[in-house]
Formats: structure tokens, C-alpha cells, sequence
């Protein structure tokens, strides 16, 4: 099933500001957020659809990469650049809790939405491909120095389920709220716990492997398929294999950079493949049929009687398909008609005898 366009989604107009972006979609969201709607899995799918495309579209750059290629654009093998399908409720609250702000009562639901969940930063590397990869997509695998989760505290930092307290500051809402006196009233405003950092609790005893941080360096081998139809500097996104985010929290995102690796005897024209092909002076004149080389292979083309050197003959759907569709450029193969530099005497005397015949007379061109 195709995904719905994030603008469709949101109801906004594709011009849309940043403001406007983010009202539309803390309306849906307290339209179908599952405190409201409980049992109601229809309900819940659509507060994660329209999260998925308010992280899209809220972001300049995932923005731009969108508009530009669809869906297509955003991630590889299908992946939106981070979106929320495996994600659960209080992971999308963390990542917006600026939109809901602290004035919607029914968004308690047991949850505390003052903790903060943090979020392991991106992690951006480059892919080179050959042509017939671009052509053809390819499943990469490909193995990315990283912060992972530790092993031996299962990234919570403590040495154990017992080494946690509740935050005595916040009482474990990862929040406190301060109330002020101004001009217009009493005003109360809501500020990130500073004891324990918006997380609820404090480690009393800290892992010996990572030092209380839950994440070490490591390694990871990872499998990427990118599509056919991709180009220089192309950037593909796959959520949650970047960096491992510190006290169990949200993995950030790895951004593959796509390079192109150039191909011996064919070059790359948008979704074009251009070769150039030498034919000697006799082939030119009487015609000929000559192997050129393409992505797919050989493709055998005709050479007309009388080809001019500047022809470009063109082999229809052998080029590079367009992204997210099953649509191909061609091969545009142009015409060089080489000129030897050494002859033999017989050779000469040969081409002399036709030198002023009226057949290779060049016609006369307006200057």
C-alpha cells in the first residue's frame, strides 16, 4: 500500500509556513491522540501518520529532499527519514513536547509527558556506486563505527534494576513547574527538572562498563538498499541506525551520502548514458554494423551509408531509470568518424585517384 502524501496528511497547501505546518498538526494530534481514543487502532495509526509527516515536513532539509522525490527521496528501502511506524507514544511526545505545551489535560493518560527521552545524534557517511549499481539498485552492507547501546547495562547506565531512584526534585515528572507573579496574574510555567535532566530518575549506582552514560563505542554492519535511479550527492536516510542515544533513549538516524564511481566507457547525462564511438572513414561511407557497449551488455547498432562524424543515434529505455519508477532514459551513442594519420603509399595513391571525384566534395555550407 502506498504511503499518502505528508501534505494531504497534515490538510496544509505545499507553500505552507513553519507555523502554520506545526498547527495543523497538533490539531490531528489531539484528534486522535489514544488518551482520547482509547482501543481505537485506526485512531492510533493516524496520530503516528500524521507525526511521521510533521517530522518530515518541519525539517528544511527532509522538507526540500521531499518535494523534490516524493517518498522515494526520504529513506532507503522504503524508510521515511526517521519516521514513527515502530515508534511508540511517549517516543513521539519526547520528540514534540513543544507542540502540546502543558495545557492539555487529557494528555496525562499515566504518562509522565514531562520526561525527557534524549535522542542519539545522526551519523552521515558516504556510498560509492558504479553506474550499473545506480541503474539497477543494490543492497549495500556496510559496516559503521558507532555509539552503540552497552551490553552490560542494556544501555540504562545503572549496574542494576535496583540502582534507580525517583528524582526527589521533580517526583519523578521530569518537570517542575514554577508559578510567578506578573502584572496580569499569577503566571505558571513549566521547566525541565535540572536534578535528574527531564529523565525522572537517578542512577544510584552507575555501570562499571560505560561509566553511567549507557552507550560505548562499537560497531555495527548494516544493510542498505538503495534504489535504482539515485545520483551524485543524493542523500538517503535510514532511521535509527545512527548513534545510540545515552540512557536507553532514541537511536538518531544514518544519512548515507551517495557517490558515483565514473564507468570506463560510458558517462552519465541526468538520465541519459552517453558513448562515444570512433568509426573509421570506409564504415562512414559504405555503412556498417558495430557492437556498442551498454549497462545491460552489447547492443549491435546500424551505421548508415554516408554517416556524418557529429551523429548521435539513440538506443531507447538503455539508460538510467528515473527515481521511484520504471521509466529509463536512453543511450545516445555520438558519432566520431576517425581520420588515420599514417598511410602506405598504395594506401595514398588510392584515396589521390578519388580525391576530385564529385562524390567527395563537400557541399558548399552558408557562412
Amino acid at each position: 500500500m502506498s504511503k499518502r502524501d505528508y501534505y494531504d496528511i497534515l490538510g496544509v497547501q505545499r507553500n505552507a509556513s513553519a507555523e502554520e505546518l506545526k498547527k495543523a498538526y497538533r490539531k490531528l494530534a489531539i484528534k486522535y491522540h489514544p488518551d482520547k481514543n482509547p482501543d481505537d487502532k485506526q485512531a492510533e495509526d493516524k496520530f503516528k501518520e500524521a507525526a511521521e509527516a510533521y517530522e518530515i515536513l518541519s525539517n528544511t532539509e527532509k522538507r526540500q529532499k521531499y518535494d523534490q522525490f516524493g517518498h522515494a527521496g526520504m529513506g532507503a528501502g522504503g524508510q521515511a527519514g526517521g519516521g514513527f511506524g515502530g515508534m511508540n507514544m511517549d517516543d513521539i511526545f519526547s520528540h514534540f513536547g513543544d507542540i502540546f505545551g502543558d495545557n492539555e489535560g487529557f494528555f496525562s493518560g499515566g504518562r509522565s509527558r514531562g520526561r525527557r527521552v534524549s535522542r542519539g545524534s545522526n551519523l552521515r557517511i558516504k556510498v560509492k556506486l558504479t553506474l550499473q549499481e545506480i541503474v539497477n539498485g543494490v543492497e549495500k552492507k556496510i559496516k559503521v563505527n558507532k555509539l552503540t547501546s552497552c551490553g552490560s547495562c542494556g544501555g540504562t547506565g545503572a549496574k542494576d534494576k535496583s540502582s534507580f531512584q525517583t528524582c526527589k526534585t521533580c517526583g519523578g515528572a521530569g518537570a517542575i513547574r514554577k508559578v510567578s507573579q506578573t502584572f496580569l496574574g499569577q503566571m505558571q510555567t513549566t521547566a525541565t527538572c535540572p536534578s535528574c535532566n527531564g529523565e525522572g530518575t537517578q542512577i544510584t549506582s552507575k555501570c562499571t562498563s560505560c561509566h553511567g552514560d549507557g552507550v560505548m563505542n562499537g560497531e555495527e554492519t548494516i544493510s542498505i538498499n538503495i534504489p535504482p535511479g539515485v545520483s551524485e550527492g543524493m542523500q538517503l536516510s535510514v532511521g535509527g541506525k545512527g548513534n545510540a542515544a545515552p540512557r536507553g533513549g532514541i537511536p538518531g538516524d544514518l544519512i548515507i551520502v551517495i557517490e558515483e564511481v565514473a564507468h570506463e566507457t560510458l558517462n552519465r547525462e541526468a538520465n541519459h548514458i552517453v558513448y562515444d564511438l570512433s568509426i573509421n572513414f570506409i564504415d562512414a561511407v559504405l555503412g556498417s554494423s558495430v557492437d556498442v557497449p551498454t549497462i545491460d551488455g552489447k547492443a549491435r547498432i546500424k551505421i548508415e551509408a554516408g554517416t556524418q562524424s557529429g551523429k548521435v543515434l539513440r538506443l531507447r529505455g538503455k539508460g538510467v531509470p528515473e527515481l521511484n519508477s520504471i521509466v529509463r532514459g536512453d543511450q545516445l551513442v555520438y558519432i566520431n568518424v576517425w581520420t588515420p594519420k599514417n598511410l602506405t603509399s598504395q594506401e595514398r595513391d588510392l584515396l589521390s585517384q578519388l580525391k576530385d571525384s564529385d562524390n567527395f566534395k563537400p557541399p558548399l555550407t552558408k557562412k
